[in-house]
Parts: C-alpha cells; structure tokens; sequence
C-alpha cells in the first residue's frame, strides 16, 4: 500500500534541481534553516529542531511520513486497524512502530509516549471542540500539524480543493523534519506525472462521477473541499456533488440521481465486504439503479488511502483517468 520514494542519490541533478525549485517556490515554509515556521490552518506553527518523538494519525498520512523516510521520528500511529486492513507492504514499511489506539487517540494514549508532534486533522483523529485539539495538546508541549484538506471544517473561506493539498503538506513536513530537497523531489515527480496525463476535456464532454463512501439512507460522499474532488478534475471527470460547500458529507440520493452520474469511485476500505456490496445498495436504490453508470455497472474501486490526501492520490488519479477514458470512448458512440 505505501508508496516508497526511490534512493535519493539516485535522481539526476536536474531532477532535484528542479524539485528544490519547486518547494522553494510553494511559500509554504518562512525560512529555509531552523527554526522553521509553517501555517497549519492559518495558525503559525514554528520548529526549532525536527521532532523526534511523533505521532500519526490514519493510513494516509502515515503513509506521508514513511514516504520521507521517517519512521525512526515516530514513537507511534493511531486509527489503522480498527477501521482497515492493510496489505504486507504497509505493515513492513512501518516496522516496529506501535499502534496506540485502533480508532481516535485520547489524550491519555498520547500523552504515555510523550510525543513531540502530532500529525492529524479535524475528523481525521481530531474533532472541534473535543478532548485531543492542537490546543489542547500545546498544553503539554505538543506541536500538532493540521492536514490541509480538513481545515475546512473551521469555517473559513477556502477555495475548491486542489492537489496543492497534498504537495504543501508534504513540503510542510519535509521542513518540519529537515527532509526539504526529499519533499521537494516526490512533489515534483507527482507533478510531472499528472502533467503527462492526456489534456482533459472540456467541462461539458467531462464524465460524469459520483463517489460513493457509505451509508444507505444517506450517500456519504465527497464535497469541492475534498482532495477527492481535485482527483477527479485532475483524471478528467465532473464531481456531481462539486455544489456541497465542504470536504466529505452526506448527500440526498434523489439530488444525485437527477443529476444521473455516468461513472461512480466505490471506496473500498478493505473490510473484507468490497466495492460489490456499496454497488448491490446502488441497484436496489430505486433512483439510483436507473442512472447510467448503475445501470452499466461502469466504476472503479479506490482504497481509503488513494482518495485521502497521501502519496497513494497520484496513482489513483492515473487509474482513474484512464477508466474515465474508456468511459468517455463508450460515451461518444
């Protein structure tokens, strides 16, 4: 499942020349040397040295870290196995590295390794108002990154999401941790990868999706916040849900029936019930089981970690650009 970044003496010099371009240019970061500060939801958050006692929280921003090579900085990770299973790639990539708790950290879980850093969002390990916030944990001495994507959920403007979502963050970390040329090498490689995907098509030839999470009464589902919004724009589609002012939601299976979606990303968190059964809910629907892409059985299945922002988002994007690409071909006929 993780995504391992390749030796780094092994790049060319052109390649990281134009990687350390890239971060220096992202401004996501004040100061090249410590201490370093970066914004984390409009807050300034300022490092003196990189941690070395940190704590993650979820498969996808885990597997942001191990992709900078930083596992020896973590005393732990929270909220894998009690959501998903993972694959043999991901349990060797973290190693020895304990889970501390299967679902969300309490405060009294974090505070027994006394950890320096936490690495988390809001509904991603955090909850407004709750027991573990960056406020809360500043108390004990505990810096805490936001993940971008959820700063939406504090209520300020923000604008649609974009795959700059996923490469500020990881500038972010790589100058937390010292790690700024590695950063700045993977985001341009993600970069240049998506750049060699076809042109997309124009907005009214773009297909149609539709991102199926979970829930029966109510689709769960992927809002314009969502990075998984900026993925399907990035492979060529049209979120049908563009219009929800937020990251992930729930919908009304009547709106997105009207708006008869001709493609559907099922989320599959690997709990062993698979993409299948979010499609059996589909065709039983009676709005739903009469759109084109039911009634073609025409999708792709994503994991929980290819459609939050990680280093899985760039390999997804290519698998889903070329099955919107068939689609597209059938469409035409």
């Amino acid at each position: 499942m993780t995504r391992r970044a390749a030796p780094w003496f092994a790049r060319s010099a052109a390649r990281f020349v134009v990687g350390f371009a890239a971060w220096f240019a992202a401004g996501s970061v004040s100061v090249m040397a410590f201490p370093v500060t970066v914004d984390s939801c409009g807050e300034a958050l300022t490092f003196t040295a990189p941690p070395r006692r940190a704590v993650v929280h979820d498969l996808n921003m885990i597997e942001m870290v191990l992709a900078l090579g930083l596992r020896e900085h973590l005393v732990g990770v929270t909220g894998i196995s009690g959501w998903y299973k993972t694959g043999p790639e991901f349990k060797a990539a973290l190693g020895k590295v304990p889970e501390l708790a299967a679902k969300q950290p309490s405060m009294e879980t974090l505070l027994a390794v006394a950890p320096d850093f936490f690495f988390a969002g809001w509904y991603y390990g955090m909850n407004p108002g709750g027991e573990v916030t960056p406020a809360t944990l500043a108390r004990h001495g505990i810096r805490t990154l936001v993940l971008s994507e959820s700063c939406v959920h504090l209520g300020k403007p923000r604008p649609p999401a974009s795959m700059n979502l996923l490469y500020d963050d990881m500038l972010k970390l790589g100058a937390i941790f010292d790690r700024q040329p590695q950063a700045a090498a993977l985001v341009a490689q993600w970069k240049a990868r998506l750049a060699a995907l076809s042109a997309p098509p124009t907005p009214a030839e773009s297909v149609r999706v539709f991102l199926y999470d979970s829930g029966e009464d109510k689709p769960f589902t992927a809002g314009r916040h969502a990075i998984a919004h900026a993925m399907i724009e990035a492979a060529g589609g049209r979120n049908v849900m563009a219009d929800l002012d937020t990251s992930w939601a729930h919908a009304a299976w009547e709106t997105v029936a009207a708006r008869n979606p001709q493609f559907l990303i099922l989320l599959d968190y690997q709990d062993g019930s698979g993409p299948e059964r979010l499609l059996r809910v589909l065709q039983a629907h009676p709005a739903m089981r009469n759109t084109d892409a039911v009634r073609q059985r025409r999708f792709i299945a994503l994991r929980y970690a290819e459609l939050t922002p990680g280093p899985a988002n760039i390999g997804a994007i290519e698998k889903l650009a070329a099955a919107l690409r068939d689609a597209q071909r059938v469409l035409a006929r």
